[in-house]
This record gives C-alpha cells, sequence and structure tokens, in this order.
C-alpha cells in the first residue's frame, strides 16, 4: 500500500483537485484507492455527494477516540463512493476544533499512521488532502506519508505557501529522522498569462530538483467534474488536465526523477506549443 500526501500551506492551490484527479486515473489501472479529507471544509468530502456536517463516523472518530484511550476500527471510518475501486474516509468540521481541544494530547501526532497499518491489505494507494494549515491534521498526514506532493498555482503569491510548506516538511523530516521524498506541482498553468509564466520560471529557477517538468493546465472541465461529483479522467480522459494529471501519475510512479527536459505534453504547454 502506498500512501501519497497532498498538501500545501496555500487554499486554492489545486489540492483537492489533484487528489481526486490521481484517483480517477488510478481506477483505470484497477487500483484500489482509499482517499483521506483532513480539511475542516470537507471539499473532497462534499465531491463525492457527502455532508463535512453531517453526524456520523468520519477521519474525526479516530482522533476522538486516541484521545479517549478508545480502540476503533479504522474501516468503521470508511464509506463507500459511486466509484466501486474509491473509497473515501470522509472530513468533518469537528476538525477544525481539534488541535484546541485534543492537539496537545500526547500520542496524536501518529494517529492516522496507527490506522492505516490495519489497511494495508485492504487498498493499494492511499491519497491524503490537507488542510493549508499546519496542525496536528497535516502533521499525521506528513508522519504517515511516504512521498509529498506540494501542488503550487503559477501564481507569484503562491510561492509563500509553498515555503512555508517546505520549511514544515523539514521540521517533519527532523522529526521522523528520514527523508520524505517530495514533488513540486505546478497547478492553473495558463499560457496567456505573464504571471504564469514568470512564476513557472521562478519554480523552475529555485526548486529544479524538486519540481516536476510538467504543468497542471488550466481547465474548465475541471468544474464541470466538480459539479458531477466525478474525476476528470473518468468522464473526459481526452481533457488537457486529465491528460496532464496522467502524465503526472505515470512520473510518481516511475520513480526515476526527470529533468526539465522531458518533452512530456504539458511540459510543451507550458512553453506555449
Amino acid at each position: 500500500m502506498k500512501i501519497w500526501v497532498v498538501a500545501n500551506q496555500k487554499g486554492g492551490v489545486g489540492k483537492t483537485t489533484t487528489t481526486v484527479s490521481l484517483a480517477g486515473h488510478l481506477v483505470k489501472q484497477s487500483k484500489r484507492v482509499l482517499l483521506i479529507d483532513l480539511d475542516p471544509h470537507g471539499s473532497m468530502t462534499s465531491y463525492f455527494g457527502m455532508e463535512p456536517e453531517a453526524p456520523g463516523v468520519s477521519v474525526y472518530s479516530l482522533f476522538k477516540a486516541a484521545a479517549e484511550k478508545r480502540s476503533v476500527d479504522p474501516m468503521r471510518t470508511i464509506h463507500p463512493t459511486d466509484f466501486e475501486q474509491i473509497s473515501i474516509m470522509p472530513g468533518s468540521t469537528a476538525l477544525a476544533t481539534l488541535d484546541r481541544q485534543l492537539g496537545s494530547r500526547p500520542g496524536m501526532g501518529l494517529v492516522l499512521k496507527r490506522a492505516l497499518a490495519n489497511l494495508v491489505d485492504q487498498f493499494d494507494y492511499v491519497l491524503i488532502d490537507c488542510p493549508p494549515i499546519l496542525g496536528v491534521t497535516m502533521v499525521n498526514a506528513l508522519a504517515a506519508a511516504e512521498y509529498l506532493i506540494v501542488p503550487v498555482q503559477t501564481e507569484y503569491l503562491a510561492l509563500k505557501g509553498l515555503e512555508r510548506m517546505l520549511r514544515t516538511l523539514s521540521m517533519i523530516q527532523s522529526s521522523r529522522k528520514q527523508r520524505l521524498d517530495h514533488a513540486i506541482v505546478p497547478t492553473m498553468y495558463d499560457q496567456r498569462t505573464r504571471a504564469s509564466h514568470d512564476t513557472l520560471q521562478l519554480l523552475r529557477e529555485r526548486y529544479r530538483h524538486e519540481l516536476w517538468p510538467g504543468v497542471i493546465p488550466v481547465d474548465t472541465q475541471f468544474r464541470e467534474a466538480s459539479r458531477m461529483g466525478k474525476p476528470l479522467p473518468l468522464i473526459a480522459p481526452s481533457a488537457r488536465g486529465s491528460v496532464a494529471y496522467g502524465e503526472l501519475l505515470d512520473w510518481l510512479q516511475g520513480g526515476q526523477p526527470q529533468t526539465v527536459n522531458s518533452a512530456s505534453t504539458s511540459a510543451a504547454l507550458a512553453e506555449g506549443v
């Protein structure tokens, strides 16, 4: 079972879109996918037609049980979706209270890692969608992670969130006493704008060895897929966004870092081809 975390300490950069789109491509590979929504806003939970404010068993149940020194079967917190190979551990608005109510209790940083240890035979991939703030949920996600994906909108202000995220990563690696491999993924790239082009150039100059060589383009079909509650790769596989996320998944699964000179479709798009 592979555990990938999607995180950035800035909102609106495409974290949920990245998580759901990768899940869609994994389904096409016949993989069993578990999605975990750690954001109190519950964007991914809502994407799949569930209500983060509704009572019931959710990812919050794991933290509450740990704080109360109770055991809970993590399978009880997992819900089916309309897609047979995609399951979700939904988010809850109660996660917003987690740091204040329970975060200071000992052992709360490893709740998710311990729960996932009981699911290794149930899923091929776990994709975790994080909130844009550093707190007990993000610490849990990074403690459990085998790989970190950092979506960064190709807009200058998004670079500040990236800098904060990389500082957090450094702190977590020091705590884990081991490296956590990661990739920076440029998102919402609009080749018509100077801002996108200049931000991409800055990313290439500053983070060349950590940067995925492609880009995720602006694609209005992401909005339509969200409205339908379906991953874009499953409803429009030839859409620009679907193709780009397919290339990202191929690169992540390949395990071999590629240079910026790699001639992928999305990298070519970044140059205005």
